[in-house]
């Protein structure tokens, strides 16, 4: 039986990974005092008496955390931004490629990805792998989310009786062009430039939705039909699977997959205009799905066990 600890497990993602591990059979849950949550010297212990490490603390006490560890056989799956860039540390998304697929189950230090960048780089990667779309390519990034993604402080705001009437609105951020997620999406993706990014949080608990539109003169060949089929031969998995018609009647809701922990990637427009949509939970596969869904490789399990698909 593998132990497990979880440093950060009453944050947003900390609880919601303890909900998808605490019924396992297969796995034996650290759990520190509440007096003793942040006490340096029990975390330090917990950290290097467990087989597996989850993080979901802010940068700062990610990086702090992994210092701690001088355990070598202690895996880190790491939820935080801290080291999705890092050399030395396998981007969790098994689903975007065999050397992905490949890495993660002998992995020790895992980077579970941003929930922005989780839907563009499933949009962008395939594309840019299969030659279709080139690195030199100036994208744009529209990504709207429930606001469970801004952790306990925004929870608390959108749920209070008398919060800001601003808050009943959707709200773009990250307006100066600096989110922390860009890094990523270009490093991951193979692009040259970051592209222009519009995040947006709204009056939902969570769910989100991402969209990157393309003129099909962007396209270094074929049609809207050839990234298609790319796509359908990419992502045919329980977790994450092409849909051909997405759409509700015209209308594609950010809230569709919300408790769930898969992802479906869908692509609208025109044979002119074509857009190529994500929709996924920002707390699914966005963060703790996809962080329960690394450990499930790295213990050799089914990749489902667990999920809410």
């Amino acid at each position: 039986m593998k132990k497990i600890f979880i440093d950060g497990s009453v944050g947003t993602t900390g609880l919601r990974i303890f909900e998808r591990l605490s019924d396992r059979s297969d796995l034996e849950m650290i759990t520190l005092p509440e007096d003793m949550r942040k006490d340096p010297e029990a975390r330090k212990k917990a950290l290097n008496s467990c087989d597996v490490a989850f993080l979901c603390l802010p940068d700062a006490a990610a990086i702090e955390a992994v210092e701690m560890i001088d355990n070598p056989n202690v895996t880190v799956i790491d939820a935080s931004t801290a080291h999705r860039t890092n050399e030395g540390w396998c981007y969790g998304f098994p689903e975007l490629s065999e050397d992905i697929l490949n890495k993660l189950s002998g992995a020790k230090r895992i980077a579970v990805p941003g929930c922005h960048a989780s839907g563009f780089i499933s949009l962008v990667y395939p594309l840019i792998e299969a030659g279709i779309l080139s690195e030199d390519t100036k994208l744009t990034c529209h990504s709207i989310t429930g606001y469970s993604g801004g952790g306990k402080k925004m929870i608390a705001e959108y749920e209070a009786e008398d919060k800001d009437f601003l808050l009943g609105a959707p709200r773009q951020y990250g307006i100066g062009q600096q989110h922390k997620h860009l890094k990523e999406m270009k490093k991951i993706t193979g692009l040259k430039s970051e592209p222009i990014f519009c995040p947006i949080v709204s009056d939902f608990y969570s769910g989100m939705t991402v969209t990157v539109p393309i003129f099909a003169t962007d396209l270094k060949y074929g049609t809207i039909d050839d990234v298609k089929k790319i796509y359908e031969n990419k992502y045919n998995g329980s977790i994450v699977k092409y849909v051909e018609g997405a759409d509700d009647g015209g209308f594609i809701s950010a809230h569709k997959l919300s408790g769930k922990d898969s992802m479906q990637i869908t692509v609208a427009g025109n044979e002119d205009r074509i857009l190529l949509i994500a929709m996924y939970d920002n707390l699914g596969k966005g963060a703790s799905g996809a962080a329960v869904e690394c450990l499930n490789y790295v213990l050799g399990a089914s990749p489902e066990t667990g999920l809410e698909l």
